[in-house]
């Protein structure tokens, strides 16, 4: 009888265990994983979401593949804290990476690591410069010598292949990254392009005739705007000349059909209310992902996705758990068709931008706190830094920000332009109903009748920057101390 009996356990063993392995891809079918980042790319500056400014015919077909998703947010509207967050899973307040020259702390584990530690893989970065290793700048001067000193640049030992290098350059960094690799083991590579960053130099064939763009309500119509607008689109059209010579890459090696591809952004762009701002277009980002054999061809979604989530999603994609720290939120599920519980919220963070030290008449371009949590419809911005004037991260002095400026003290804007972009302080609070006011240059925090909306995102707002142990004041939520004149008068009279 008990010989029977532990038959019978070791038999439940192996079907509990075979019943787990055939949850997670097995290794021999784990997708390989390519990652590639575009640099300051706002949503929907592909084609493929209708926009008629840019021509990206490679990414359009990579989303007739796949799925192209329109409510996808950045953690931040900065490189820095917006790509610690795409590799740690987790806020870049929570990542301890606010402050834009930060090296990763060794302490912060990457899904790349994850990748190569749990489940094979050979893991790489590549192109332009990453960010996370500490600023690239600081070679031969003291901040460069301290982060050496307390050995704070760790990239070298957190993956196989690391190489930093020009968007051309990136091509054939992919090829020697395939090149290199073991034959047997699946791969996992961070490719990053600097199109469409600042500056804009793509040659006159990649950009559009400026007459024939369309302006959002946020951008007044104005020939500058015009002129660098029609820049920012020629470096998206290059990008997207740059995507089809990975893909390329790829479909030559016999790799296509086994390997997920994402393509994303890591900011919104250098423009007026876009990069560096808490307003959509400084997060909210192209997505586009590609999965053969298990991702419907041709599909898209509206649901709200944070890029803390792309991580643990790649991570399932491998048959992994996400890393213990990670609040990303997997959406694997929805990729492969199967019940997902979509977000309620995204939130996003900013802070100090480049590496320049505060100075009394600085601009917000360089040095913001402040902080946004966003639902489907509604978006509640809390400005911690009101006093500081705001000024376009890295296209002040363009032609686009002059213009508006001449026209602002010429008294041409319209009321809402100058609000947003020209008064001084700017309010602590902001709310905006995305559905009727997608621009967001009419606060409604304060109103009556949105009350409850804005009491919610402020209690939202306020739990993520506690888990987040975030260092900013919470904003206020109505728990109010007792009024001080009570409490004084009460103590006399106990005297």
């Amino acid at each position: 009888m008990s010989s029977f009996r532990h038959v019978f356990l070791v038999a439940g063993l192996v079907l509990s265990l075979a019943a787990t392995a055939s949850n997670a891809p097995a290794a021999a079918t784990r997708p390989n994983i390519l990652f590639v980042l575009s640099d300051d790319h706002s949503y929907p500056f592909l084609s493929c979401y209708g926009d008629t400014n840019v021509r990206t015919p490679a990414l359009d077909q990579l989303a007739a593949e796949g799925m192209k998703f329109h409510r996808f947010f950045t953690a931040a509207p900065q490189c820095v804290p917006s790509r610690a967050a795409y590799l740690t899973g987790r806020s870049a307040v929570a990542a301890r990476m606010t402050r834009f020259s930060s090296a990763l702390p060794r302490d912060e584990i990457t899904f790349l690591e994850l990748l190569r530690e749990k489940a094979g893989y050979y893991t790489g970065i590549c192109g332009r410069t990453f960010h996370l290793d500490g600023s690239a700048r600081a070679a031969g001067t003291e901040v460069g010598r301290l982060l050496e000193k307390h050995g704070l640049r760790t990239f070298t030992g957190r993956v196989d292949y690391l190489r930093t290098g020009s968007d051309t350059e990136a091509i054939t960094q992919l090829k020697e990254f395939l090149d290199q690799k073991p034959g047997p083991k699946p791969f996992c590579l961070w490719l990053n392009f600097s199109d469409p960053h600042h500056i804009w130099n793509a040659p006159a064939a990649h950009r559009p005739d400026p007459a024939t763009l369309k302006l959002p309500a946020h951008w007044p119509d104005l020939p500058g705007m015009r002129e660098q607008l029609a820049d920012y689109c020629a470096e998206v059209n290059r990008v997207d000349e740059s995507m089809k010579k990975v893909l390329d890459v790829l479909a030559t090696r016999g790799l296509a059909t086994n390997t997920l591809v994402v393509f994303a952004g890591d900011n919104g762009a250098a423009l007026p209310h876009g990069k560096g701002s808490l307003y959509d277009p400084g997060s909210n980002v192209p997505l586009v992902i590609r999965w053969p054999g298990v991702l419907k061809g041709g599909t898209e979604s509206r649901t709200l996705l944070s890029n803390e989530d792309i991580a643990p999603t790649l991570l399932a994609a491998a048959g992994l758990e996400p890393g213990p720290k990670m609040s990303g939120r997997s959406f694997a599920g929805l990729l492969r068709g199967e019940a997902y519980t979509p977000r309620t919220h995204i939130f996003v963070e900013r802070g100090p931008h480049g590496t320049a030290p505060v100075t009394v008449n600085i601009k917000n371009s360089s040095y913001d706190l402040s902080r946004a949590v966003r639902s489907d419809r509604y978006k509640f911005i809390y400005n911690c830094t009101p006093w500081i004037p705001y000024s376009p991260v890295d296209s002040a002095g363009g032609a686009a920000w002059q213009q508006m400026t001449e026209a602002n003290e010429q008294g041409k804007l319209t009321a809402g332009l100058r609000t947003t972009y020209f008064t001084t302080p700017r309010p602590v609070y902001e709310l905006y109903d995305l559905d009727s006011d997608p621009s967001e240059l009419k606060n409604l925090s304060g109103s009556s009748g949105l009350a409850k909306v804005e009491q919610d995102l402020r209690v939202a707002l306020a739990e993520k920057m506690m888990l987040d142990f975030d260092y900013l004041p919470l904003p206020d939520i109505g728990d109010a101390p007792p009024a001080a004149g009570k409490a004084a008068k009460s103590g006399k009279n106990k005297k």
